[in-house]
């Protein structure tokens, strides 16, 4: 039997302009360090179930209740995925049709909640996330979000401050997690405070379910009645969005997955997001995870050394986040000097930031995928230096030698080699 998959020539041949946009993003990964924490490269065969022809069939329902015809090949697949996330995680459900991370979080709001109902969560500019309450997003525009930050003392969660106002507000969910958290969350303490107060407890996982699967950071699901993450980044899927909770909850945030929230579910992103559950279950995915954190740690002390200060005064995630105060650099400065040298990194937002969101204080970076690449400590060093050469060269003068420094290193360490 000969398979018949997709063919990146007939692309070329049917779409010319397109297939020159696939080659050029390919070519810019290929060419630059990407350093963007939410980011990563998928393997090839997650590429090869994303592009294949399950993209065709539509599903509405779940494996066994669908709401058309012909499912039952792409149901093997969704019900690979659900026990592969079970079996990873330890969970005692999963879910995976949410489109996003932000569609996940949507459905567990509507699982739980009522519009005008109170939620205690992260503050955005301390590091949480815009669908924890932020007034452009849903969570904030339907429900009364509360927020919690860090001490200034630490620029750590400031648990006493989430208890007190959870005592205070009597929320009716608690969200713990967020988008530039660089150390390790005590979901314990999360969890004896929704028990105090009667809240469901989502843990909002996005940015380091990936260590988790690899079992390098603790886990969360144990604590939470659900956790939520997306899937692309250090967990190295494709782009899109999970939810796995314990058994009481299970036929209420699948109700609110479909029909409450979304229509037909992705059957081609269910079956790479089954790929990437495979392959972070195996020992060498483990060893990466733990790589990750052991490269953040390094780069986070390279970059300290040249002159920039580590929030919280280090990491014990993929990411960090980097205060230019002192060094009287913006963030959005930093992000053009770099992305002009081939270092693509993000400004961001410090606690207690003087900087507009646009401007911001510091940057943010992370390890997933130079790790993908076998990129080592010694390597985040280099990137290190690059990275401060880059941010300090105000007229763009280095910029072509600090990109020569770039491409010797993505040269050793290719990105979708050949």
């Amino acid at each position: 039997m000969t398979f018949w998959g997709p063919s990146f020539d007939d692309l070329q041949q049917t779409d010319p302009e397109i297939a020159g946009v696939v080659l050029d993003e390919l070519t810019r990964l290929r060419s630059g360090l990407q350093l963007i924490a939410s980011e990563n490269f998928t393997s090839p065969a997650v590429l090869a179930a994303l592009g294949s022809t399950l993209s065709n069939k539509y599903a509405e329902g779940y494996p066994g209740k669908r709401y058309y015809g012909g499912c039952e090949v792409v149901d093997v697949a969704e019900e690979l995925g659900i026990a592969r996330a079970k079996e990873l995680f330890g969970a005692d459900h999963a879910n995976l049709q949410p489109h996003s991370g932000a569609s996940a979080n949507l459905a567990v709001y509507g699982a739980f909640l009522n519009p005008g109902d109170t939620v205690l969560a992260m503050s955005l500019p301390h590091g949480g996330h815009l669908t924890h309450g932020t007034k452009v997003s849903f969570s904030g525009k339907w429900f009364n979000a509360v927020h919690y930050g860090v001490a200034q003392h630490n620029e750590d969660i400031d648990y006493d401050q989430m208890r007190d106002l959870a005592r205070e507000h009597r929320p009716k969910m608690i969200i713990a997690g967020g988008s530039a958290i660089p150390r390790l969350i005590d979901f314990k303490a999360f969890r004896e405070v929704a028990d105090e107060v009667g809240a469901i407890l989502m843990v909002d996982a996005a940015h380091f379910i990936g260590l988790v699967a690899g079992k390098a950071i603790p886990s969360p699901v144990p604590y939470a009645d659900v956790v939520t993450f997306t899937t692309h980044k250090v967990l190295r899927g494709p782009r899109g969005g999970m939810l796995v909770c314990k058994a009481e909850h299970a036929a209420k945030l699948d109700k609110a997955v479909f029909p409450m929230m979304q229509g037909g579910p992705l059957m081609h992103a269910i079956a790479a997001k089954a790929v990437a559950l495979k392959e972070a279950a195996t020992p060498a995915y483990q060893d990466y995870a733990r790589q990750v954190i052991a490269n953040s740690i390094a780069l986070t002390d390279g970059l300290a050394a040249e002159g920039m200060r580590p929030v919280t005064g280090g990491t014990d995630t993929h990411l960090s986040l980097l205060d230019l105060q002192g060094i009287d650099v913006t963030g959005q400065q930093a992000e053009a000097r770099c992305a002009a040298a081939g270092i693509v990194l993000n400004k961001n937002a410090i606690p207690y930031d003087p900087q507009p969101p646009s401007v911001a204080s510091g940057i943010r970076v992370g390890t997933p995928s130079v790790t993908t690449q076998g990129m080592t400590e010694g390597d985040m060093k280099e990137i290190a230096g690059l990275i401060g050469r880059a941010i300090k060269d105000d007229d763009a003068s280095a910029a072509a030698d600090i990109r020569q420094g770039v491409d010797a290193l993505v040269k050793a360490h290719p990105a979708y080699a050949r």
